[in-house]
């Protein structure tokens, strides 16, 4: 989608983008069979499967609904996750396979014509950015000298953006009156809760494959009036933002202003999240993307002076989430199951959780959850033999990696620097403690 970012780029602030009904038979079904693919595997489902569910007969058949006008939504089904650290949970809206194609299509047909607009301080939901590109603007950004803090979060973001507001900013680059019929459509689809169905008047469901797009082209206003730097330098991903800014007085009118962007957009931040923090040596940080974040000093080094510098390692709601975790899977109520399986799985984890924390000043942190899941394996041969916990640590304190198949995280991490890319190569011998 390369040449359509470029036309976008080039045609003005306006143009029509029609959808894939407009298009030959050969390409909409083409392009309905890439989506299917992206909207089922997407969701946990492997390619097989998806093979198995979704053919070329399906993207035929619902094609031809587009091109027919007789494509109609169906009521997406609600369910609740547990939020990962807190006693809450997330709604999620899951569509049907037929309306997760047709989304899936639609992604791939306007996202590069949004994409052409979206601003440099939006890392979430979009290709070629992500976490750790967003976590390096603020070690930047901090060695500059911005050393005040504004942290907040959009309370229900999803949940709360007004369907009028996002169509305007949807025609602000699409005027095909089928492409926003089909929106439309989307978003008063409605949800399947408890039996009932409830079309609310505002929101564009989690778990739709559109609606982390639609959300970036409704928050791209905040970031437009934010485009000079005169209130700090914001950084945003998807609900959750932080302005680095240089002074108090900037990051007390950087937030006013936020929240008057905010309350035009008829969002409004988390009371409990939105705070202004200063950084400096043996102050208090801030939690952004699963990351606590700190101003700490190196010791000293001889003739060599300590540096101060952004440092930042997982939080503590992500550091339970991993003890929470690892205590599921090291369960009693797993012990008829071999203990190979339960290693593989204590590793998956782990690899995952390292993968993304890794990009840090984790190296004590990953000492302490290293530790903490050879214990649990420990307690978990302990009772699986009816011997005392000393044997079953034992076992796992003095067994090779290679026998017991425990992965080691140590020299795995690779500590943020300043100006440069987020992608260095891991501390072998580990980092110094602070």
């Amino acid at each position: 989608m390369d040449s359509t970012h470029a036309s976008a780029k080039d045609c003005g602030n306006r143009a029509s983008w029609c959808l894939v009904w407009f298009a030959p038979p050969s390409y909409q079904e083409a392009l309905l069979s890439c989506a299917d693919s992206r909207a089922i595997t997407r969701s946990g489902t492997l390619f097989e499967q998806a093979n198995s569910v979704i053919d070329k007969r399906m993207a035929s058949e619902v094609a031809a609904e587009l091109r027919e006008g007789r494509w109609r939504p169906l009521p997406a089904r609600r369910v609740f996750i547990p939020k990962p650290g807190v006693a809450e949970q997330r709604p999620l809206s899951i569509p049907s396979v037929r309306d997760r194609i047709v989304q899936a299509a639609l992604k791939i047909v306007l996202e590069p014509v949004f994409e052409a607009d979206m601003l440099a301080c939006s890392f979430g939901f979009r290709p070629r950015r992500g976490v750790h590109d967003a976590l390096q603007v603020l070690v930047d950004e901090a060695w500059r000298g911005r050393h005040w803090v504004v942290e907040t979060d959009i309370a229900n973001c999803f949940e709360a953006i007004d369907h009028e507001k996002l169509m305007q900013a949807v025609e602000e680059r699409v005027c095909d009156r089928s492409v926003l019929k089909l929106l439309r459509a989307m978003l008063r689809a409605g949800v399947m809760e408890d039996g009932q169905v409830r079309r609310p008047v505002s929101g564009t469901p989690q778990g739709g494959v559109v609606s982390p797009l639609l959300a970036n082209v409704y928050l791209h206003r905040l970031d437009r009036a934010w485009s000079t730097r005169d209130h700090g330098v914001l950084v945003r991903y998807a609900d959750d933002a932080v302005v680095m800014c240089a002074s108090r007085e900037q990051a007390e009118a950087a937030l006013e202003r936020l929240k008057g962007l905010l309350a035009e957009l008829g969002l409004e931040p988390k009371a409990a999240k939105t705070r202004i923090v200063h950084l400096r040596v043996g102050g208090e940080g801030f939690d952004f993307l699963g990351f606590h974040h700190r101003w700490v000093a190196s010791r000293p080094r001889g003739n060599r002076r300590p540096v101060a510098f952004l440092a930042r390692w997982p939080s503590a709601r992500a550091m339970q989430h991993a003890r929470d975790r690892i205590r599921e899977l090291t369960d009693r109520r797993r012990l008829l199951r071999p203990v190979k399986v339960i290693v593989e799985d204590v590793n998956a984890f782990l690899r995952g959780w390292a993968a993304y924390f890794r990009f840090g000043n984790s190296a004590h942190v990953f000492d302490q959850i290293g530790s903490y899941a050879r214990m649990r394996i420990g307690g978990f041969l302990a009772k699986k033999h009816r011997r005392t916990r000393k044997f079953g640590w034992a076992v796992v304190a003095f067994a090779a990696q290679d026998s017991l198949g425990v992965i080691d995280l140590h020299g795995t991490v690779v500590a943020p620097r300043p100006f440069r890319d987020w992608r260095g190569r891991p501390n072998a011998g580990g980092e110094r403690r602070r």
